[in-house]
């Protein structure tokens, strides 16, 4: 702010709207005050027309950072006095009489007594200093009943009050969160759930997809809402299907598995149930890769309204599981280790086939079997037809379902 005089009073103006983009800021408050008092001398303020007096308010305020108002004030208060004087703030301040020590000693008697009432709590402190002669609770012992309120309310208090204790997980008594391990034996079977989509606010179905891990039967069920009402039948029959004794189940931490009717059921079995554990997306990733090779593939993605979820079923039931299980070859992978100890999976040409073969070639697979199961009656279904005889009925009967689905469903057109 110096040389501010080279600057003529016409030329003001210019220099303001030059200026727009830029901002001043003063040093401090009395070199300000002295420079605001300095270029009303300078400038002849008083003598000045109303015109030019603005352009040099603006000028003063551009310059010294502070406001017009601000501006006007100093003016006015240098033509009363002939100065600016700095004024420094006088605030009223009270005497402090409790001091931190009182503040911790406080705090030790809350926490002993688990703070009782403010009369109470003056009242012990009174007795530590008359009747034990405790010196320390000599300033306490005289505190109001209000103020001692005060003191609990203020910062210094709860910053020193304050005890702070890791957050304990809600320990829930469904389902152990582990990764079976059915060490090469069938039974472990890993469930999810795959929704059809919404249409117009109307829920879609949701498909129920079970496979064991060993095997790779696979068991398909569809609901029209995941509710207990719903999904305990379903579930229930799509056990029915397994031709093995089902050990465990396993499935993410949706709501939908993990509550007590469900655990009920499978209790009832005799079914282990187990849960994914956090931060491990492969615990249940076999089940995740066949809802888009096989759900994704042969329904879509688009919406299926859920007066549908039986005839969907029905299909699942006579078609489609006995055309995954004994006439659909998949892949069993041989995991091996290179020189660097990384797990590698090879799939030969012999490694694929169909999970009924899988389950016979077992060791002594029969003794998995079901008491009222036997392998000739799993044979006559097996090969009671071909594979592609199979794979065409599944498919005449799928795309008959769909039409059906599609016909009945106009509001709904992506089916």
């Amino acid at each position: 702010m110096k040389n501010t005089e080279a600057l003529a009073t016409e030329r003001i103006d210019d220099f303001l709207k030059a200026s727009t983009e830029i901002d001043f800021v003063g040093q401090g408050r009395r070199e300000v005050y002295e420079w605001v008092a300095a270029t009303l001398v300078e400038r002849e303020y008083f003598t000045l027309r109303k015109k030019q007096r603005g352009e040099v308010r603006a000028l003063l305020s551009k310059l010294s950072g502070l406001s017009m108002p601000q501006i006007t004030r100093l003016i006015r208060r240098y033509h009363a006095d002939g100065e600016i004087p700095v004024q420094s703030p006088s605030r009223r301040k009270f005497p402090v009489r409790y001091r931190v020590r009182d503040l911790e000693l406080l705090i030790e008697v809350d926490r002993a007594h688990q703070q009782l009432s403010g009369p109470a709590t003056r009242r012990i402190m009174q007795r530590e200093w008359q009747v034990f002669g405790k010196r320390e609770y000599a300033n306490l012992a005289e505190i109001s009943v209000s103020h001692l309120y005060n003191l609990r309310h203020s910062v210094g208090y709860r910053q020193r009050a304050a005890e702070f204790t890791q957050t304990k997980p809600s320990g829930i008594a469904i389902g152990e969160r582990r990764r079976p391990n059915p060490q090469g034996a069938p039974g472990y079977l890993r469930i999810d759930t795959v929704h059809q989509g919404d249409w117009d606010g109307a829920k879609g179905v949701y498909h129920l997809n079970a496979i064991d891990e060993v095997t790779q039967w696979e068991v398909l069920g569809c609901i029209e809402r995941i509710t207990e009402q719903h999904l305990l039948p379903v579930l229930q029959a799509m056990l029915h299907q397994f031709p093995f004794r089902v050990i465990e189940l396993h499935a993410d931490n949706g709501s939908e598995f993990v509550n007590h009717p469900l655990y009920q059921l499978l209790k009832k079995h005799g079914v282990e149930f187990t849960r994914s554990r956090p931060s491990r997306s492969s615990d249940n990733a076999l089940v995740e890769g066949k809802n888009g090779a096989i759900v994704r593939k042969h329904l879509g993605y688009g919406h299926i309204p859920s007066e549908h979820a039986d005839s969907i079923q029905r299909f699942y039931t006579a078609q489609l599981n006995p055309y995954l299980n004994y006439h659909r070859p998949c892949g069993f992978a041989q995991v091996r280790y290179d020189s660097r100890g990384r797990r590698q999976r090879h799939y030969a040409a012999e490694d694929y086939v169909t999970p009924y073969e899988k389950l016979r070639s077992l060791p002594d697979g029969h003794r998995y079997l079901k008491d009222d199961l036997r392998w000739e009656l799993l044979d006559q279904l097996a090969y009671a037809v071909s594979d592609t005889e199979a794979a065409r009925r599944m498919m005449s009967a799928k795309a008959e379902l769909l039409r059906r689905c599609k016909w009945e469903s106009p509001e709904a057109p992506r089916c």
